[in-house]
């Protein structure tokens, strides 16, 4: 008998793991499994919609089927359709929800719908529908000075839009870079076009018949705005876990083996949450999900008892899917090997167009403690700027805009964390190999 591993959620984690092994996957999106990193280049033009589409999964994904409900006791779960997949082990792999900050006037008519115009950038949809509003000379206001916010801001602007980046946050990537190097992005985004606010605080939207015309600051100004973007970060989607019983903190909570509180339960991705952290990247996810799949190859060949038979699969009007199975034991579960998942140290990288383009990434701790060593080098000339932090014999993180030639070596540096050698100069980290010779 052999083991039906279903995952809820088709994005970079669930999709990475239904390349692995056979499974049954949920899509609750339309679109078949796809690259979110590369949304900013759908919306700009530079890629159609299919060119991001992920490599293919070793089964047909079920599109469009959202998961309502988890039957923990009959180990299934119910769709929004009516039907129910029964599992033995189910991976949620749910991702996360653009963050919709509190404002005056968000909600369209009714109180359900976002305004017309204002658009979240999280899906493909998401994207979809702002390429099919934005024109040359439309004002856009993006809410948000993240990672995301300044993607979307740089991408409007090159659509022609006339855009205001807003940042409630003392500075753009605050989570991410150090003050320098945020006020050179500063620099750079203004130089694509983008009017950049900074510790602004937008109180409200206004609207007419239902459509965005304005954007309210807490300061009592107004920015007139077609389009606006909310960019305000994301959030892990637990709901379908917690209404489950899952253990739920911020994320849903697994140990190194990605194991939720139920021995039959995984989670991977945005969703979950490893040594009280949630990463939100597409590294992580696809880490996870590789741990995932040998742990779950490694029960497929342990010895443990036979499973009890489960309910079989219904769908209205049809007979019983089948489904992939992938080895037995699930009672293994019981008695995970200890190896398994333990932690990303996760690199973010961006590129920002222009004239000039501009190269940024950042890794680990880019804000120095007292006692650490720090080695700077900045060219104002070509915009470049490179900065590491080093703690005792180890190097705990680095910022590097327009020059990433050290970004390679010093990144293994810092994911091994390596003693750093005694007889190299500390300013040698910062040479185009890394320090390396």
């Amino acid at each position: 008998m052999s083991t039906r591993i279903v995952v809820v959620g088709g994005g970079t984690a669930g999709a990475r793991l239904a390349q692995r092994l056979p499974v049954t996957l949920l899509g609750e999106e339309p679109h078949a499994p796809y690259n979110r990193v590369l949304l900013a280049d759908v919306l700009a033009g530079r890629y159609a919609p299919e060119v991001i589409a992920l490599p293919g999964t070793r089964e047909p994904v079920r599109l469009g089927v959202r998961a309502v409900r988890i039957d923990r006791a009959a180990r299934t779960v119910e769709c929004a359709d009516g039907s129910l997949v029964g599992y033995d082990r189910l991976v949620l792999a749910t991702g996360s929800n653009p963050v919709l900050p509190p404002l005056r006037g968000l909600r369209g008519r009714g109180g359900a719908e976002l305004p017309e115009g204002v658009h979240a950038f999280r899906t493909l949809d998401d994207c979809l529908a702002l390429r099919d509003r934005v024109r040359p000379g439309a004002r856009a206001v993006v809410i948000g000075g993240g990672l995301l916010g300044v993607s979307a801001a740089r991408t409007l602007a090159a659509l022609g839009a006339e855009v205001v980046l807003t940042q409630q946050g003392e500075r753009l990537m605050e989570r991410q870079l150090d003050a320098s190097a945020s006020e050179l992005l500063r620099e750079h985004v203004e130089s694509l076009g983008v009017e950049v606010h900074t510790e602004c605080r937008v109180s409200g939207l206004r609207q007419r018949d239902g459509e965005v015309t304005a954007v309210e600051l807490a300061d009592g100004f107004v920015l007139d705005a077609q389009v606006v973007v909310l960019a305000c970060g994301v959030r892990p989607r637990v709901a379908l876990a917690r209404e489950a019983g899952l253990a739920v903190a911020t994320g849903i909570v697994v140990d190194d083996a990605l194991r939720t509180s139920d021995p039959y339960i995984h989670a991977i991705g945005d969703c979950a949450e490893h040594g009280g952290r949630v990463y939100g990247l597409a590294g992580p996810a696809l880490e996870q999900a590789d741990a995932l799949a040998e742990v779950l190859l490694a029960e497929s060949t342990a010895t443990a008892p036979a499973v009890p038979a489960h309910p079989r699969e219904t769908t209205p009007g049809g007979p019983a899917p089948t489904h992939p199975r992938v080895g037995d034991r699930p009672a293994a579960a019981e008695r995970m090997p200890t190896t398994g998942y333990t932690g990303t140290r996760a690199l973010t990288r961006l590129t920002l167009g222009g004239a000039t383009p501009l190269d940024l990434a950042a890794f680990g701790e880019t804000t120095a403690q007292p006692g650490d060593d720090v080695v700077q080098l900045t060219d104002a000339t070509r915009r470049a700027y490179r900065k590491v932090v080093v703690r005792g014999d180890r190097l705990v993180g680095g910022v590097l805009l327009g020059d990433l030639a050290a970004v390679g070596t010093l990144a293994r540096a810092w994911e091994g964390d390596e003693a750093l050698p005694d007889e190299a100069p500390l300013l040698h980290l910062l040479t185009h190999d890394g320090g390396s010779s």
